[in-house]
């Protein structure tokens, strides 16, 4: 309990002890004394901040010595405010909350005057106040305290149960102050990390970060690490550090400015490398290297003998006659925005080799393989498809003399024979290769056939010949046909004779299929045969 009254002390003493109770009020089970007496505290490591001599002296015009609001009073001018009271009117203590009602609330912050009305529990008909030094959580704080007629004291208050203030006159609310201010490490580049630190604060504080561009929030870039993007190079940055601890008001500060962020730096993980056959005419392709981070493109430049190779900017590259011999190797650029361009080579290739030629479709022969017919070749495709062709015919395997062309005519010389042809292909820096393509089947040659019918009662005589060009005597066999009979015979030196009997009588049709053999091609005629009556 406190007073401001201006009375004389000696007047006042006999009516407030028999008014007022000599001790401040008694700790209820939500209250705890943590130490008592300005020596006391001092022995357990609570502070009387020099009140012990300073309430010698009246604060706010508040009695001097054991007072409540003359030593909560002595708190806050000494934390800085005016030695003048910040209201006119009563300086009882239950009048302060009132007094000062547009800063008082129930949140409770270390600094602020903790409050309790007149004939609450935990203050009697005078009010208390009370300097908040920590608060532990919403529900639990320690004050320091004098009291009237009292002692000085420290107390762990908590808000089950009775004795809690009834509320928190925010006059000079506890900052958290900075010490020493927050700073940068790391070089300033794209891609490049920085890292904050947070700084030295005036009690252990929990840290929140945000970075800024030329003073100007950076979307997002809240953490303690922050990584430029290619959007920033140019700028200077910094951070803001916010310190908080409960019961305080939050700290802020700013570092210093950066260098303007440079271009990044794109570390090689992998050189590019060269796939494919290092011959004339063959394909090579570029395997991109990788790069930290990755890029986003990349331009390719090809080297012959450490000369760049015109025009080829490509991943891929067809070796020509003029690399014959030479040593291929590749560049490859990387480009990201915001990154200095960054250029690997590859390890050199083997020396070109003269080319091979490939044939993607293949030759063919068009034409049937007979007397007098026509056989051509008919061209393939093949790479490279600038060469030289010449043309060899042969006759089972041996060159047919003058055959040089892309067509040849079987003569008589080639009935029975296998006719095929080499196809000769030279390119310059290229093997020559050949192609052999054959004829499908020997030559064959048309037979001749001569019939000679002779009936006689119930029977027909059929007799056959056969000659064929490049065959002195041609063979086979040979079918007659009248009607629902029929006879098959062989050749014997060309000659075939056939009897059918049971036949009947009149003009009857004869059909004859000759099967041809392997060079002598099948033929069928059609003739008829007169069968008398009996």
């Amino acid at each position: 309990m406190c007073s401001t009254r201006r009375l004389a002390c000696s007047l006042l003493l006999a009516v407030l002890a028999a008014l007022l109770p000599l001790m401040p009020p008694a700790a209820h089970a939500s209250s705890t004394y943590l130490c008592t007496s300005y020596s006391g505290c001092s022995g357990d490591g609570y502070s009387h901040f020099g009140y012990r001599t300073a309430g010698k002296r009246m604060w706010w015009q508040m009695y001097a010595g054991h007072n409540c609001t003359n030593y909560v009073a002595y708190r806050l001018v000494r934390g800085g405010m005016s030695p003048t009271r910040p209201w006119s009117g009563s300086g009882m203590a239950y009048n302060w909350g009132h007094a000062k009602r547009g800063i008082t609330d129930q949140r409770p912050m270390v600094g602020a005057v903790a409050w309790w009305g007149r004939n609450v529990p935990g203050a009697g008909s005078s009010g208390h106040v009370a300097y908040v030094e920590k608060v532990l959580s919403s529900t639990r704080i320690v004050i320091s305290e004098d009291s009237w007629s009292g002692d000085f004291h420290w107390r762990r208050i908590t808000k089950a149960g009775s004795g809690w203030p009834t509320g928190f006159i925010h006059f000079d609310d506890r900052k958290v102050a900075i010490r020493s201010g927050p700073a940068i490490s790391g070089r300033p580049a794209v891609g490049e990390r920085l890292v904050a630190t947070a700084g030295q604060w005036s009690v252990p504080s929990a840290h929140t970060f945000r970075w800024l561009a030329d003073g100007k929030r950076i979307r997002g870039a809240t953490s303690r690490r922050f990584t430029p993007g290619p959007e920033l190079r140019g700028r200077r940055l910094s951070v803001r550090v916010t310190a908080s601890q409960r019961g305080y008001l939050d700290g802020a500060a700013t570092s210093a400015l950066t260098r303007s962020v440079a271009r990044g730096h794109m570390d090689t993980l992998t050189a590019p490398s060269i796939t494919g056959r290092t011959r004339v005419g063959e394909v090579l392709k570029a395997r991109a290297g990788t790069w930290s981070p990755r890029p986003d493109s990349t331009t390719v430049r090809w080297f012959a003998g450490g000369e760049p190779i015109r025009g080829e900017r490509n991943k891929r590259l067809v070796l020509r006659p003029s690399q014959l011999g030479q040593r291929i190797s590749v560049r490859m650029i990387a480009h990201r925005d915001g990154y200095r361009s960054s250029a690997v080579t590859s390890a050199r290739t083997d020396r070109v080799a003269t080319g091979r030629f490939d044939i993607t479709s293949p030759f063919t022969m068009g034409g049937h393989p007979r007397l007098g017919g026509s056989l051509s070749v008919r061209q393939g495709e093949f790479s490279p498809s600038r060469a030289a062709m010449t043309y060899t015919w042969l006759r089972d395997g041996k060159a047919i003399s003058g055959a040089t062309g892309t067509t040849y005519v079987p003569g008589l010389r080639d009935v029975g024979e296998r006719i095929s042809v080499k196809v000769h292909l030279s390119a310059p820096a290229y093997r020559d290769r050949t192609v052999r393509v054959s004829a499908d089947g020997l030559v064959t040659t048309r037979p001749n056939l001569s019939v000679w019918t002779s009936g006689r009662p119930g029977r027909a005589i059929v007799r056959l010949e056969v000659t064929a060009p490049g065959v002195r005597t041609p063979g086979g066999l040979a079918t007659v046909r009248i009607g629902d009979h029929k006879a098959t015979g062989r050749f014997v030196d060309g000659r075939l004779r056939v009897v059918l009997d049971n036949l009947g009588s009149g003009l009857r049709k004869v059909r004859i299929h000759y099967a041809g053999t392997d060079i002598v091609q099948a033929q069928s005629l059609v003739t008829t045969v007169r069968v008398p009556r009996g």
